[in-house]
């Protein structure tokens, strides 16, 4: 596994996410993880993407202050049915609900980036946007799922990188990482703009 060269920035994950710390991980060891407590209602027509965007910026700035020389990641996503904005169920029972809704339908993730450069303020930032095709699912099925894998934290109520690939159709996207919380491809570049070497 990469670690950080000793003469680069230390690197922040501004969230306590175990996914992204995970999907991070595969790029470096080397980062500290700071809980961004950070907001995240919903604003009143806000678009998804801008919501994405909006929260992932919000994380990095939060998980920087007081820091000096650092980057720090915010991400965030939302999924998106029809325009409505589907939220972390927290519940088996709205899970299920949320499952149910998008038996047979096409869901849209939109999954944003934030790099802060504290060393400069620098903010750059991405949005990458994933379609997911669920399948016909039945009552049995969703249930199933649901006792096996408690996806109850992640947005649109499943987990692709494990037992939730089972409920798809299909999956289109440039980045496979984007859809489990954090996109690795657009990280990858900014981290290597910022100076730090990857591979």
């Amino acid at each position: 596994m990469n670690s950080l060269a000793s003469t680069s920035p230390r690197l922040v994950l501004g969230s306590t996410s175990r996914y992204r710390a995970e999907l991070l991980r595969r790029l470096t060891a080397d980062f500290e993880q700071r809980a961004p407590g950070t907001d995240e209602s919903v604003l009143a027509g806000e678009a998804p993407t801008t919501r994405a965007l909006r929260l992932a910026i919000a994380k990095a700035e939060a998980a920087a202050d007081g820091l000096h020389d650092v980057l720090v990641i915010g991400s965030d996503q939302v999924a998106e049915l029809d325009g409505r904005i589907l939220d972390k169920p927290g519940t088996a029972a709205r899970a299920h609900a949320q499952l149910t809704t998008c038996s047979g339908r096409e869901v849209h993730f939109h999954t944003a980036l934030c790099l802060l450069d504290t060393r400069n303020g620098n903010r750059h930032t991405h949005v990458d946007h994933t379609r997911v095709c669920f399948r016909a699912l039945s009552a049995t099925e969703i249930a199933r799922y649901i006792e096996r894998e408690q996806p109850l934290d992640c947005a649109g109520s499943f987990k692709c990188e494990a037992l939730g690939i089972s409920l798809f159709e299909s999956i289109d996207n440039r980045d496979p990482s984007a859809l489990i919380g954090l996109p690795l491809i657009a990280l990858a570049r900014l981290l290597r703009a910022a100076g730090i070497e990857l591979p």
